[in-house]
């Protein structure tokens, strides 16, 4: 049994209003909703079911008045026998309707109305058969007359009954249908009466267990984080409680001197978890980044193999009958095979050069000719990929500077061969080059596919692939490196792209100032200068 003091005791005592409100107010709420229920059963019920039932009389009498009509004027026997079954099937269809408005609870006016409809329309009935008598009996002149006649006025007083009866029941149903809505507001304004009365009862409850409870806890969770925080000269108040927030209290008064030990403890072997945690995820992070570097270029590489052994297959299936036009197509596919894998083990070699720390023995920068490197990139591109629509827009005049050029043309060939790779469906891509004042401005532009606004931030990180580049192959390294040589001559890279509308990057080269080895620091990769609205990057592998 909880002490009457216990905050067991207050929170059983709580929540055991809290069940009591929670069975009023659904019990109030079924008493409401049972009388709304009834009124929608009585429309469900009655009054839908009576003007479907008066709707399906008044078409079928009108029906059969009119294949009456038919009948008289009808002279096929055949037509006379198609019209009479007709009445036969209208007069089994009214039957069951009536039979169906006789089961439907209706009042005395609506019974006294239907009765005089079932006379007026029995009575009717008896002056049709006299008619199809005197029609099968070619007695056609007596037929039209009492079809004009009687028949007629027996008809419209049936008609005119089962009108009242429609309107009657119509209107009935319309006042069910208010005294419907009546109910439903009445029963939703008590309802939402009682919720608001049972949401202040709880908001009073929740501000009596707040200051009582949980005030107190919160006050002693302060004076622990004090505690926590070195402050041996805390207050602890609440410790002349005579529940259980009394004993914690009283609990955390004992432990304040062994208390600020403890946590430096728990602090210290958190920091090395979590040191030793990231370093592991550093370490899987690299595993799997190389993982993913090793499959991609393998793929590189099998690729152009699987051309050269196809094609080489072919040439010695058929070499007795090709065509010397067809051996010299399928020996440049070969050649241009051969030029691409050459080209990937010569970037992987010089890559793993510069990557690995030995830019000092890599890197050799003397007078060299900017645009005859161009020239060569460009030429060499259109020889691995003849599809390729590579346009030069730079004059044949040289471009002297200082740079090495193996590593510009290998900076350059990741920038044409990723413009070649990322344009579908061979689109151009246009080389741009000029010397402006103490700079060699070398451009690279596509109509490709683009680069998202979302990889701006790990342009050039290494192993890193744009994502929207899923389906083509890459190794993740070629634009960090072109960032890498750029750096290496001083130099800054400038990108323009849009994703879907192309890219275009701008390299600036100092033509005297190539940084010194000793200046640049191996593995780092400064900010990039972008100058569009739309700037994305795109990380991807070498061509």
């Amino acid at each position: 049994m909880p002490k009457p003091h216990s905050i067991r005791f207050h929170l059983t005592a709580v929540f055991l209003g809290f069940f009591l409100l929670v069975v009023v107010l659904g019990l109030f709420s079924i008493w409401r909703l049972s009388n709304f229920n009834r009124l929608s059963a009585d429309v469900a019920d009655v009054w839908l079911p009576k003007t479907r039932v008066l709707g399906d009389l008044n078409n079928f009498t009108s029906d059969f008045r009119a294949i009456e009509g038919s009948n008289l004027l009808s002279s096929d026997p055949a037509e006379i026998a198609e019209t009479e079954k007709q009445m036969e099937g209208l007069d089994r269809s009214i039957a069951e309707a009536e039979r169906s408005f006789e089961l439907i609870r209706h009042d005395a006016a609506e019974g006294g109305l239907y009765g005089h409809f079932k006379e007026h329309w029995n009575n009717y009935r008896k002056i049709v058969n006299q008619i199809l008598v005197l029609s099968r009996t070619n007695r056609k002149a007596e037929a039209l007359a009492l079809y004009a006649g009687d028949s007629r006025n027996t008809y419209d007083a049936a008609s005119d009954t089962l009108g009242h009866l429609t309107d009657q029941a119509v209107a009935n149903a319309a006042a069910a249908s208010e005294r419907l809505g009546a109910a439903y507001r009445q029963a939703f304004w008590l309802i939402l009466l009682g919720i608001v009365i049972a949401g202040v009862m709880v908001v009073a409850t929740l501000v009596h267990i707040s200051r009582s409870i949980s005030a107190p806890l919160l006050h002693l969770a302060e004076r622990m984080r004090a505690l926590a925080a070195n402050n041996t000269d805390v207050d602890i108040p609440e410790t002349e409680r005579p529940d259980e927030i009394g004993e914690m209290a009283q609990a955390t008064v004992v432990f304040r001197n062994n208390a600020i030990e403890l946590m430096r403890s728990q602090r210290m072997l958190a920091r090395q978890a979590a040191m030793l945690e990231e370093q592991l995820a550093q370490e899987q992070r690299l595993a799997l980044a190389q993982r993913n570097f090793i499959s991609m270029a393998s793929h590189e590489f099998r690729t152009p193999l699987t051309i050269i052994d196809g094609h080489a297959r072919r040439l010695m299936k058929v070499k007795d009958s090709m065509a010397p036009a067809e051996m010299g197509e399928r020996a440049g596919k070969i050649r241009a095979a051969v030029l691409r894998l050459t080209h990937q083990i010569d970037n992987l070699l010089n890559s793993a050069r510069l990557i690995d720390g030995g830019a000092e023995f890599y890197f050799h920068p003397e007078a060299m000719d900017a645009a005859m490197v161009l020239r060569e990139v460009c030429q060499l591109h259109r020889e691995m990929v003849p599809g390729a629509q590579i346009v030069e827009r730079f004059d044949a005049a040289a471009m002297p500077m200082v740079g090495d050029a193996k590593v510009l043309f290998q900076a350059f060939s990741n920038l044409v061969s990723n413009a070649v790779k990322y344009s579908p469906g061979g689109g151009t891509v246009e080389v741009e080059a000029e010397m402006a004042g103490e700079e060699v401005i070398v451009a690279v532009a596509d109509r490709g596919i683009g680069i998202p606004a979302g990889d701006l931030n790990r342009l050039f990180e290494r192993y890193h692939r744009g994502s929207n580049v899923s389906g083509i192959v890459g190794t993740g390294v070629g634009l960090y490196l072109v960032k890498m040589a750029v750096d290496l001559h001083g130099g800054r890279i400038e990108v323009k792209s849009k994703e879907g509308n192309g890219t275009r990057f701008v390299v600036h080269l100092p033509l005297k100032r190539a940084v010194s080895i000793k200046e640049w620091p191996i593995g780092a990769v400064p900010a990039v200068t972008a100058d569009a609205p739309s700037i994305a990057v795109r990380s991807e592998s070498m061509s």
